[in-house]
């Protein structure tokens, strides 16, 4: 079967440590992420879901693995539009790598099925939700404050 893939790699001046919490803890999360935040037990095998801030969920599966503070898969399914959905469940693979004075982070999306409306969903939406994650924990502030203002002028 065909797979269309997403890889996002990024090198953050961070510890591994303060990167897995700024993936992990949902009051930082919502900083970067445009208000928007995960649930998780953050172990392998339970429940994942992401909330948008009208509390409705817009994503949800399971986590597959989880390696703090290196690597993190979850099983991730669209919840919102139903053409997404309908093209079931996706993997994304978040590792975290010591690089000199940096972190690399790997973001790895994939679906079983070419092409996938999924994958171009998401390919909008990494890049500026790491952007957000990069600039907070290099500087205190994330660079884009508005998600629509962003995409508009992508």
């Amino acid at each position: 079967m065909a797979r269309s893939t997403f890889v996002y790699v990024t090198y953050i001046r961070t510890t591994q440590e303060k990167l897995w919490s700024a993936l992990t803890e949902e009051k930082f999360m919502k900083q970067y992420w445009f208000g928007m935040h995960c649930e998780s037990k953050w172990t392998a095998g339970s429940p994942w879901k992401m909330v948008r801030t009208d509390g409705s969920v817009c994503d949800a599966g399971e986590i597959v693995e989880s390696i703090p503070p290196r690597r993190l898969v979850i099983r991730w399914q669209h919840q919102a539009n139903p053409e997404l959905r309908a093209e079931g469940d996706s993997l994304c693979t978040m590792e975290l790598e010591p690089s000199g004075a940096a972190i690399k982070l790997s973001i790895t999306h994939t679906i079983e099925r070419e092409p996938s409306k999924l994958i171009g969903a998401v390919s909008g939406g990494w890049p500026m939700i790491l952007s957000n994650l990069k600039s907070l924990l290099e500087t205190g502030s994330i660079a884009l404050l508005d998600r629509d203002t962003a995409v508009k002028h992508a």
